[in-house]
């Protein structure tokens, strides 16, 4: 029996709804429940063949479980080895690389020395910082927000250097980057599932969370804006090697540029998302894994982190041609 396993938080409706539609998929030697774990043992026998991770970015224990899950066979939605070593500002510079519209970012050192450090431990920085080259670097408005993180935490729009040196003093030991401020006329957050599809949101970060996800989710403004978003989706979700993220783009003069792309937990709540994005994002996901149980392939295999490093060529390293899976 292929068994595929849940893991999660506090969440209410999404992992309950995938493991009802895997179940309800009733194809012949698969089954899905939530994740059951104690203590692990260094060699504890393979128990999922497929775990999708929704919790493992806060528990430190679930991240170790993972990790050693996937070193006797599991295959893990997402790769917690990359998840552990993934940043957003590593993620900037690579999808600039790969072509991707990216404004002009850069990573700043902590306000207040990490703890158990010193100015002698800082000795590499320079000082006083060329923070005049920054500003006229990234330009105002600008987007002061940590280096890795999310949930809109810790997050300054500013228009000024008095602006961003108020808020910056308050960020203690966080690792900050400054973004340019994309003046946007649109805004969307993409689904992306198995490095293959992709499910086009329009988003308001203005509004209140519960209402972000915009009521009958209006299509891109142009054909041309959405073919462009979808390829910049999986360039980056291939390149990255995630099966399950967001990628978030603010539209200005008609250019998509990737705002954020490091959710590869994303929100997938019936009552943020709305319920034709929940349905969609339920089937998607359960049609995944169940591929992914019924394919087996070894997970080790895409462990290697050479090729996205070296950001070129075909992103796509690995195969993804899985069993069909006939839908419920």
């Amino acid at each position: 029996m292929k068994k595929i396993g849940i893991l999660f938080g506090m969440e209410n409706t999404f992992p309950p709804a995938v493991v009802e539609k895997i179940n309800a998929m009733k194809v012949e030697g698969v089954e899905a429940e939530f994740v059951k774990i104690g203590g692990i043992r260094m060699d504890e026998p393979k128990k999922y063949d497929v775990i999708i991770d929704r919790i493992s970015q806060d528990i430190q224990f679930y991240r170790a479980y993972l990790k050693n899950a996937a070193l006797h066979g599991t295959i893990v939605v997402n790769n917690p080895f990359w998840w552990t070593a993934d940043d957003k500002f590593l993620n900037y510079s690579l999808a600039h690389k790969l072509g991707v519209a990216i404004p002009p970012t850069v990573v700043l050192p902590h306000h207040k020395h990490p703890e158990g450090t010193t100015d002698q431990s800082m000795r590499n920085l320079i000082f006083p910082l060329n923070w005049q080259e920054l500003f006229d670097y990234v330009g105002f408005p600008a987007f002061l927000k940590p280096y890795s993180g999310g949930g809109w935490k810790h997050v300054y729009k500013v228009h000024s250097p008095e602006e961003f040196f108020h808020h910056y003093n308050q960020t203690g030991d966080l690792c900050m980057t400054l973004q340019h401020g994309v003046e946007f006329e649109e805004y969307y957050r993409c689904y992306v599932v198995e490095q293959e599809k992709v499910h086009i949101m329009k988003y308001d970060p203005k509004a209140p969370h519960h209402e972000r996800y915009v009521k009958g989710n209006p299509p891109p403004s142009s054909e041309v804006l959405r073919n462009r978003m979808e390829k910049d989706a999986l360039t980056l979700c291939r390149a990255l090697g995630y099966d399950l993220n967001t990628v978030e783009f603010a539209v200005e003069g008609g250019v998509p540029y990737a705002i954020d792309f490091l959710n590869p937990a994303p929100d997938a709540d019936v009552n943020s998302v709305g319920r034709e994005n929940f349905d969609w994002i339920v089937n998607a996901v359960a049609e995944m894994a169940v591929k992914m149980a019924l394919a087996g392939e070894n997970p080790v295999k895409e462990l290697r982190w050479a090729g996205l490093l070296a950001g070129g060529g075909d992103t796509k390293t690995t195969s993804r041609k899985r069993p069909q899976v006939p839908k419920a």
